[in-house]
C-alpha cells in the first residue's frame, strides 16, 4: 500500500544571506512533514527565521540548500511560472496585515484571486459570500477595507486566502496587530474554517494558546527544527 505523501515536506532546508563580508545562516538543516488536514505551530524568537521559513514553503524564496515538496511534487527547481501556478492553485497566505485593495469592496477582494484562477464570476462571488459569511462578515460584502475594523480586515484576509481552496495554508503571526479580544475571535474563526475544510496549515505565532491549540507545535531555535508536543511547550522557559 503507498503511503499518502505529506501536503507539504521540507528536507535539510539551508538558508543564508550575505551581510556585507559574512555570510548570515538562518536556516541550518529544516526538515519537515505537515501532514493532510494537520495543523502546525511554528514559534520561535524574533529573527529566528520563522518568515523566512515560511517564504520558502510557500515557494517564495529559494532555499540555499535542501528540497520542498506539495503533495509529493518535488518544487525546489520549478521555474517561475510553475512556482507561480502552485502558489495561486496550492497555497493560501495571511499575513500580519491584511494587504487588501483599498478601491475593492470585501466580496470583490475575495473575488479577485479566483478571477485570476479563471473562475467564472457568478461562481467566484458565491465562494466569496460563503467565506464571509462564514467568517461572520455577512453585513460587510460592500464595506471597503477603511470602512473595516481591523478584525474584519483580517477576517477578509483570511477569506481571500481560502478563495481558491487551496490545500496548505501558510499564516504569519495573523494576529498580530490586533487587540487580545479581537486576535480571540479572529483565530477561532480561522481554526475553526481550517478544520471544517480540512487544510494543512504551518502558523507562526507568538500567542501561546492559539499554539497550544494546534495538533503539534514545532520551535525554530539557532536554524534548526524542534518538535514539542503542543502540551507541554508552554511551560518551555526557553522558549525565547
Amino acid at each position: 500500500m503507498n503511503k499518502i505523501a505529506p501536503t507539504l515536506e521540507l528536507k535539510n532546508v539551508h538558508r543564508s544571506f550575505k551581510q556585507g563580508s559574512q555570510n548570515l545562516e538562518v536556516l541550518r538543516g529544516v526538515s519537515l512533514d505537515i501532514e493532510k488536514g494537520e495543523v502546525v505551530a511554528l514559534i520561535g524568537p524574533s529573527g529566528s527565521g520563522k518568515s523566512t521559513l515560511l517564504q520558502i514553503a510557500g515557494l517564495l524564496e529559494q532555499p540555499s540548500k535542501g528540497e520542498i515538496y506539495l503533495d509529493g511534487q518535488r518544487c525546489s527547481k520549478l521555474g517561475d511560472g510553475m512556482r507561480t501556478l502552485l502558489r495561486r492553485d496550492y497555497l493560501g497566505f495571511v499575513y500580519q496585515y491584511h494587504n487588501l485593495l483599498a478601491d475593492f469592496d470585501a466580496v470583490e477582494n475575495v473575488m479577485l484571486p479566483q478571477l485570476i484562477a479563471n473562475t467564472k464570476v457568478k461562481e467566484a462571488r458565491e465562494r466569496a459570500e460563503w467565506l464571509l459569511r462564514r467568517l461572520g462578515l455577512e453585513k460587510r460584502f460592500k464595506h471597503r477595507p477603511a470602512e473595516l475594523s481591523g478584525g474584519e480586515q483580517q477576517r477578509v484576509a483570511i477569506a481571500r486566502a481560502l478563495a481558491n481552496a487551496p490545500k496548505l495554508l501558510l499564516a504569519d503571526e495573523p494576529t498580530g496587530n490586533l487587540d487580545p479580544k479581537t486576535s480571540e475571535t479572529v483565530l477561532n474563526e480561522l481554526l475553526g474554517i481550517v478544520k471544517e475544510t480540512g487544510l494543512s496549515a504551518l502558523i507562526a505565532t507568538h500567542n501561546f494558546e492559539l499554539a497550544d491549540r494546534m495538533d503539534r507545535c514545532v520551535k525554530l531555535q539557532d536554524g534548526k527544527l524542534i518538535d514539542m508536543r503542543a502540551s507541554t511547550f508552554v511551560s518551555d522557559k526557553n522558549f525565547y
